[in-house]
Order: structure tokens, then C-alpha cells, then sequence
């Protein structure tokens, strides 16, 4: 079980670059292929009365935005080379509203997609769409790299969230690449009086066993959250023992809009500060 497909979702913005070296040193680490992906915007115009935009006009903006994704891709595939990365560039113009399933769909080819922690400041599309679909409807696991970069990856300290579920299951199976190059990776239990048969006898101590025979470098910890929500306890962890990479299933459910994440997950996507391999 290794990464050999990597998939990482490029754009203009700042938080870009840091993606990039993060998907640069996995397929270094894993002597992976590396695609790199810039969505672009179908330019189009709000249903108003009286609005009549020619379409030469549309079609410039069209050409300026695939002109520019097509700029950030070149520089990527400059430092693909100058890593000696096996990589390719796509690139794919869809309407505003198709951009998840786009990126879902890419995702379905690459053994990890690495996108982005969604950014409450910026304008335009909801970032946070984006996210949930590289895992929600990719089938795929998707590491979401924070505004600030990714001090060590392959990760050194890793922490995985443990609750019993399929999710976390899914999630834990889909970090082995991660885990087993980790020097130390631990199992947290959050309040196990609460899970009950879900995380065993032991609170943990079956998955522990599992991941040991992995070869990952294993210990489990029972936390109390103390009516804290789970997620600030896991990044409180993360924090404390210095990890550089959290694991955890994640959860949605259809509402209003194509996914609404659980309150857990969108906790940690607004507040983490190290990558976060999210699985479903």
C-alpha cells in the first residue's frame, strides 16, 4: 500500500504555493506522479433585467482567466521539474456552480487529492464546496493543507481520531502511506464511556494492533473532552505532542446546499493549523 497518484488543486492565491510544496515532497517521499489542477470559472451573467453582456466580452474573460491558470500551472510544472517529479498539468473551465463535482472527478483518479483549508475571506465561490467534495464525493481521501503550509511532510508526529466508525476506519486505512513513514503516530479516544462496543474492551487497543502490524509506530490515548466539542480536544492534542498531521473520518449529510459537514468537521476545517487527511 503506497501513494503513487497524487493529485493537487492549484490557483492564484497565496495559500497555493504552500499546496504545492506539500504535494512536491509526497511524491518525492513516495516517488509518486504528480497532476497538478486549475479549475477556471465558465464567466457568466446574474440574471438581471435589462443586462445584456455581449458575448466577445464573455469571451475575453474566458481567455484572461484560462490565461492565468495556465501561468500558474507553468510555473508548477517549472518546479516539478527542477524536483525531478513526474508530473502533468490540467486544466478545465466549468460553471460556477459544477466546480465540486469537477474536482470530485479528478480526485477519483489520484490516490490523494491535496486541496486547501477553506478561506472565510475570500470572495466567490464557497471554498468550503470544494473541500467536502475531494472527499465527500470523490471516494478518495483528501489532505487539506492549512493557510500556513505544512511544517514536516511526509509527516514525523501524526494523531488519528478514533471513534469506532466506518469513517475512521476508512480514514486510518487511507493514512497507512502517511502513518508508516511517521516516526510516531498516535490513537485518540474521545470520552469512550460514550462510544461503547464501537472502540472495544480496550478503548483503541484493536486498531492500535492493526496499525502495529503496518509497521506504524502506535500508542493509543483516552481523552476526556470535558463538554469541550471533539475537535477543539484534537487540535488541543495535535498541538501538545507537536504533530504534523491529524487523521479523521469525515462526516455530511445532503441539506439546503449538495453537503453540510458535521459540526466535528467543520470545527477543525476553521480552525486547524496542521494538514488533516479527511476521509469518507
Amino acid at each position: 500500500m503506497t501513494l503513487k497518484d497524487l493529485l493537487v488543486q492549484l490557483d492564484a492565491g497565496e495559500a497555493s504555493h504552500a499546496r504545492l510544496e506539500v504535494a512536491l515532497a509526497l511524491a518525492r517521499a513516495f516517488e509518486a506522479h504528480l497532476a497538478a489542477l486549475c479549475l477556471v470559472v465558465e464567466p457568466y451573467v446574474p440574471a438581471v433585467v435589462g443586462v445584456n453582456l455581449p458575448a466577445e466580452v464573455l469571451a475575453q474573460q474566458r481567455a484572461q482567466a484560462e490565461a492565468a491558470a495556465d501561468e500558474v500551472l507553468a510555473r508548477a510544472a517549472e518546479r516539478a521539474r527542477n524536483e525531478g517529479v513526474s508530473f502533468e498539468t490540467r486544466r478545465e473551465t466549468v460553471m460556477v456552480d459544477r466546480l465540486p463535482d469537477a474536482l470530485a472527478r479528478h480526485a477519483r483518479h489520484a490516490d490523494l487529492a491535496i486541496v486547501g483549508q477553506p478561506d472565510p475571506e475570500r470572495g466567490g465561490v464557497d471554498d468550503t464546496l470544494m473541500v467536502e467534495a475531494a472527499f465527500m464525493a470523490s471516494g478518495r481521501p483528501a489532505l487539506v493543507i492549512p493557510y500556513i503550509g505544512a511544517r514536516t511532510m511526509p509527516p514525523e508526529r501524526a494523531i488519528c481520531a478514533w471513534d469506532g466508525s466506518r469513517e475512521a476506519a476508512r480514514a486510518l486505512n487511507d493514512a497507512l502511506p502517511l502513518l508508516k513513514k511517521a516516526k510516531e503516530t498516535a490513537v485518540v479516544v474521545i470520552d469512550p464511556e460514550k462510544l461503547g462496543d464501537r472502540v472495544g474492551a480496550v478503548p483503541g487497543a484493536d486498531i492500535g494492533a492493526h496499525l502495529a502490524r503496518h509497521g506504524v509506530n502506535v500508542t493509543v490515548k483516552t481523552l476526556q473532552s470535558g463538554g469541550l466539542d471533539p475537535g477543539d480536544v484534537l487540535l488541543s492534542t495535535a498541538a501538545d505532542e507537536g504533530a504534523d498531521l491529524l487523521v479523521m473520518g469525515g462526516y455530511g449529510h445532503s441539506r439546503l446546499r449538495e453537503l453540510i459537514l458535521g459540526g466535528t468537521t467543520k470545527n477543525i476545517l476553521e480552525h486547524m493549523t496542521i494538514p488533516v487527511l479527511f476521509s469518507h
